[in-house]
């Protein structure tokens, strides 16, 4: 069985800048202790913008400048990528939440085994479970989880909504 962990948008503004909360900075040493410790496939996404971002259909509702391409913002937390850099990983730009190309990559790095795909990163309630989702349609038979202490939502309310959901969809939730 190939393993495989998706790190999500561990993104300076989401960890502690333009949309950070304290939840996200609390989980930081979490992620970055998950990413030493594991073994097997890494890739990393990337909520990715650009300068016309509140031109967006996402900017219109999402009103908050954030992971502008080429800014600090964009770059992921120092203690994610000091964490990252023993270790060997794909970097995945998306433009929304959820990334369609995700699911090709692992397929392709997979190479007709079977698939134990973890998720760990922020935001639990948007990009957390758009990834899982889509992960979980792509690899029905596959063994998808999330690992809630690794995660953090808009909110705690929020955060705990998600888990559920994704429980509720079969995606295994490791407390």
């Amino acid at each position: 069985m190939k393993k495989f962990l998706i790190v999500v948008d561990m993104q300076n503004d989401f960890v502690d800048g333009a949309l950070g909360t304290s939840e996200a900075v609390n989980i930081v040493g979490n992620v970055k202790n998950k990413i030493k410790a594991f073994d097997g496939e890494i890739f990393v996404t990337y909520d990715t913008h650009f300068e016309n971002y509140m031109e967006t259909s996402e900017g219109k509702k999402l009103p908050v400048c954030h992971c502008i391409k080429g800014t600090n913002g964009w770059e992921l937390n120092e203690e994610i990528q000091n964490a990252l850099s023993e270790k060997e990983y794909k970097e995945v730009e998306k433009i929304t939440f959820g990334s369609v190309d995700l699911p090709k990559m692992i397929k392709e790095k997979a190479g007709g085994e079977k698939v134990s795909i973890e998720l760990i990163g922020l935001c639990t309630d948007i990009c957390v479970v758009s990834n899982a989702l889509i992960l979980k349609a792509n690899f029905p038979e596959g063994e998808i989880s999330v690992d809630a202490s690794c995660c953090a939502g808009v909110t705690p309310k929020s955060h705990n909504a998600a888990l559920e959901t994704m429980a509720m969809c079969q995606i295994d939730i490791i407390e």
